[in-house]
């Protein structure tokens, strides 16, 4: 039997791990790949080709969505859903805007997470059903489709950086010097410099500071640690004894 490939993005590794068990209790799936950031999701889906994406929407560095809207536009073939400690209505907004299929809460029964799995890898979109019940989130989404007929009202373009170039932007965002910038993405110095000279460019920007303060302000990244207590109670470890690759990263 053909196995559907999953991809799973977390920085917890301990709920990553839980996710892994509880989508292979399944025989028709199977989790191909695993990524703690947003460029090592790229990098990953790259590799593998999943057909769906679990993503967190926080991440170290840039944003889930961030990345989640770089793979659709890089793989369309490759579905996306959100897994999150938390949903409103900004986040499905935001969610629908990347091209997202689905937004469950992290606390979701594991039953349900596998049927919203499988919906999703038939090629339905719930978040689109969930724009039906929720009038609020109906106007937004048609004030958005109203903005984008009228030319988006003379409202500037948004900035559409590469994948590449996103990564370099992800790592920038974490803190990452040139040079461990080109370690993690397995590329030379100089062409770090090259991309990040693009990315500069196409934000309009003079140097590595204001690109930071640009993502910030643009909702692409948040600087601050990342919580971890609610996700260690929800699968019942101890407050605070999570450790892993990603104990002293950023939420995003």
């Amino acid at each position: 039997m053909l196995k559907r490939r999953i991809m799973i993005v977390d920085d917890h590794p301990m709920f990553r791990s839980g996710l892994k068990r509880i989508l292979e209790m399944d025989p028709r799936l199977a989790v191909v790949a695993e990524a703690s950031n947003g460029h090592n999701a790229l990098h990953e889906a790259d590799i593998h080709r999943p057909a769906l994406a679990i993503m967190d929407v926080q991440l170290p560095g840039v944003t889930g969505l961030q990345i989640a809207s770089a793979l659709r536009r890089e793989r369309p073939t490759t579905a996306v859903m959100f897994l999150s400690m938390h949903v409103d209505d900004d986040r499905l907004f935001a969610a629908i805007r990347v091209g997202a299929a689905a937004f469950l809460t992290k606390d979701t029964d594991p039953a349900k997470i596998l049927e919203t799995v499988h919906a999703v890898l038939k090629g339905e979109n719930l978040l689109h059903q969930a724009v039906l019940t929720n009038p609020e989130l109906a106007r937004r989404v048609l004030g958005e489709f109203r903005s984008l007929s009228e030319g988006q009202g003379g409202a500037a373009p948004e900035v559409s950086l590469s994948p590449r170039e996103l990564e370099v932007l992800d790592c920038l965002v974490m803190g990452r010097s040139n040079k461990e910038i080109g370690d993690a993405l397995f590329i030379t110095e100089q062409t770090v410099k090259n991309h990040m000279t693009s990315v500069l460019r196409k934000l309009e920007v003079d140097d590595r500071v204001a690109a930071l303060r640009y993502a910030v302000s643009k909702g692409w990244a948040e600087i601050g640690p990342q919580s971890y207590a609610e996700v260690d109670r929800a699968l019942g470890a101890p407050a605070g004894s999570s450790s892993g690759a990603s104990g002293s990263s950023s939420a995003a």
